[in-house]
């Protein structure tokens, strides 16, 4: 299973992202369903609301429906990870989002990564294993 950002998400749905074709087609090549988290979907949303307003919100929601993209359940147990990672990369800095998705690679022990956030480098799942950020182009 392949672990998917905000930014790629709403790519996905907006035709005047630079990226949007060559996402479209590389989801149609790997393995659905991507694997998301609902601080991810909901930053997307928001940015398709002001993009494309309740038709690319639809779209997004349409990705769920399609069985495209599942959402990792973050649970109360896991807060204080999430506090701990956006510490420790306060330089950078990392939002709920991104914190999000490296407790769910250390959880799920997904590593592929599709994002347009370079950040991704820099993170480690568990404080050693890199993602494996899977180049679009």
């Amino acid at each position: 299973m392949i672990l998917c950002d905000a930014g790629v998400l709403l790519c996905l749905v907006d035709r005047t992202q630079p990226q949007h074709k060559a996402y479209r087609s590389a989801i149609a090549r790997l393995a659905p369903p991507l694997l998301t988290t609902w601080s991810c979907l909901t930053e997307a949303m928001y940015l398709a609301l002001h993009r494309g307003g309740w038709t690319m919100q639809k779209q997004l929601g349409q990705l769920l429906l399609d069985k495209l993209l599942m959402v990792y359940e973050i649970q109360e147990s896991d807060y204080s990870r999430l506090l701990a990672l956006m510490e420790q990369y306060r330089d950078r800095p990392m939002d709920l989002a991104d914190a999000t998705l490296v407790l769910t690679a250390e959880k799920t022990r997904h590593r592929q990564i599709l994002t347009l956030d370079s950040d991704f480098l820099f993170y480690r799942i568990s404080d050693r294993d890199t993602f494996d950020v899977i180049q679009i182009e």
